[in-house]
């Protein structure tokens, strides 16, 4: 009886009506945050619980955990799309996120690859290059597919420089293609003239100076490097201010030590001091290499990539391979630029969020707290996101490491049945595209991965093991 006298703090765990009730007769209340795993589908539920601690699946995750952590991407080389991506056709163009045919794709992509098209010189004008993208005469793939990664939408064509990055430890090669700048871009499905201009110059001129410079370099151990730049304020995602810098400074020397026409490395270098954004890729490419590393671990619910086409969202498991399971690309509500919002802006697109799948950007977003004057929100909740994707991941990269919270190592490894379970859905820090080809970048923001791909993956994971 002497406990119904005294005051009662009450934690409430489901509805909140119960919650409510006790309020109102005078309590004091703590609520949980609490969902029914998978979002109350019955069936996943059940799936995820016969792989909860299976053996299995937790002595495959070691494994694919450890080849991530051990991978030690460097930047190898420079050369023509079509010269470096195994399998890559005379009329093939590559895309972000999982397969998609021409007449689904969204405006930004179909803008992008009628560029793609025009820079190749396939076809005279944009109506004929639409015309020809429509006919079947092009073969369309993700960028996955071949090894490769492209931000927004993506597009790598036959003769599009790219970049070349190697795993050190016996891995194989990723690919990138490079970054263009802000402004009107081919990655936001903008095809004008100075945007194919600017395109014919990368490939004529910055290639060969940059090539130049990595001969006499040598390969650029990259995973240092985004260290570094995590310690100066990037989460080498949306923000690579700093690992830009840093790249720069290793280049321009080796670039000048060169045959390369003066006027051309000062070209170059322009170019890449202009762009705070040039490491992007790199990063992705470094981040595809670390991850391409932890593949094909049977049985393991590591989740190797995340990518989206602007329709989709797809993710693959280590378990899969190259399988991807999708579903639909959510909107993203962030910071606009004056004059637009939500209703203009295209669903989630692009192959960047492979930075995310390997612990940096919106999951290292505590070493970047300028990051929200981008995307939104206020410093603390930078770290709140890096703190909250602990509880969805397989542990901790002590190579990327975290000033502001002690320098411990950014959460990575995000594993399919934690997500799943919890409803913690990954955060993706990221760009926002307008719906219509070549208007260009609207802003950026926070969003966060759909429950959708990671219940498949993880009924797919139970079928696969059913009986072992």
């Amino acid at each position: 009886m002497s406990l119904l006298g005294d005051r009662l703090c009450v934690i409430n765990v489901g509805l909140s009506s119960f919650a409510q009730a006790i309020a109102a007769a005078g309590g004091e209340i703590a609520e949980v945050a609490w969902a029914p795993p998978a979002g109350g589908d019955r069936a996943v539920g059940l799936a995820l619980a016969r792989l909860v601690n299976h053996p299995r699946i937790e002595a495959a995750n070691r494994l694919a955990y450890a080849a991530y952590l051990e991978a030690q991407p460097a930047l190898e080389g420079i050369g023509p799309a079509r010269a470096l991506l195994p399998r890559m056709g005379r009329r093939t163009i590559l895309h972000a996120g999982p397969p998609i045919e021409w007449a689904r794709m969204c405006g930004p992509m179909q803008g992008a690859i009628v560029g793609a098209v025009l820079f190749e010189g396939w076809a005279e004008d944009a109506d004929r290059a639409a015309r020809l993208a429509a006919s079947g005469k092009i073969a369309f793939a993700p960028c996955h597919d071949y090894g490769a990664v492209g931000p927004m939408a993506g597009v790598i064509s036959p003769s599009m420089p790219v970049w070349a990055v190697r795993e050190l430890n016996g891995g194989g090669l990723a690919f990138s293609n490079l970054n263009e700048g802000l402004g009107k871009a081919l990655r936001f499905g903008a095809n004008g003239a100075e945007v194919i201009e600017r395109l014919r110059w990368m490939a004529k001129t910055l290639r060969p100076a940059l090539a130049a410079g990595l001969a006499m370099l040598g390969p650029v151990e990259l995973k240092p490097l985004m260290a570094q730049a995590l310690h100066m304020g990037d989460e080498v995602h949306n923000r690579n201010a700093a690992a830009s810098s840093l790249l720069l400074k290793r280049l321009v020397p080796a670039m000048l030590r060169s045959k390369t026409s003066r006027r051309a490395v000062e070209e170059a270098v322009t170019f890449m001091a202009g762009n705070d954004h040039f490491f992007l890729n790199l990063s992705m490419a470094a981040c595809k290499a670390m991850l391409d590393a932890a593949r094909d671990f049977a049985a393991s619910s590591m989740v190797t990539a995340m990518a989206r086409n602007g329709v989709e969202f797809g993710i693959q498991l280590s378990a899969f391979g190259n399988r991807w399971f999708t579903a639909p690309a959510p909107l993203i509500d962030g910071l606009f630029f004056p004059g637009y919002g939500i209703a203009d802006a295209a669903p989630d697109l692009g192959d960047s969020a492979i930075t995310e799948t390997a612990g940096l950007g919106g999951f290292a977003m505590a070493a970047a707290p300028a990051i929200v004057k981008f995307v939104g929100g206020a410093p603390a909740d930078a770290a709140a996101n890096t703190l909250a994707m602990g509880h969805i991941t397989l542990g901790r990269n002590e190579a990327l490491t975290l000033p502001a919270l002690d320098f411990a190592g950014t959460p990575a490894g995000i594993d399919a049945r934690k997500v799943v379970d919890t409803g913690l859905l990954p955060v993706i820090n990221t760009g926002i595209a307008h719906r219509q080809a070549g208007i260009g970048q609207i802003g950026a923001g926070i969003t966060r991965a759909p429950l959708g791909c990671f219940a498949s993956a993880v009924a797919a994971l139970a079928e696969a093991l059913a009986g072992s």
